[in-house]
């Protein structure tokens, strides 16, 4: 399976916007919306994908843990 990330056209804009700031307050560059635009699809390309990864891990290792818990309630005889 290999589907790319979908933003909202709200929350695309609201992530350009958080870029063009981080740029602004940390490294006193001012950057336009299609600078912004093109660093968030190379994120969503490149790096997404191994957060998205790691939350599925974390997922499976919690649906472990649970699983383990539901084989303590067994009633021994």
């Amino acid at each position: 399976m290999k589907s790319k990330l979908k933003l909202t056209k709200e929350a695309k804009e609201k992530v350009i916007e958080d870029i063009k700031n981080f740029f602004l307050n940390e490294r006193n560059e001012e950057i336009g919306n299609l600078a912004s635009s093109i660093l968030l699809d190379f994120m969503i390309e490149k790096i997404a994908p191994a957060f998205y990864n790691q939350a599925l891990e974390d997922a499976i290792l919690f649906m472990k843990e649970r699983v383990e818990d539901i084989y303590g309630l067994e009633i021994v005889e």
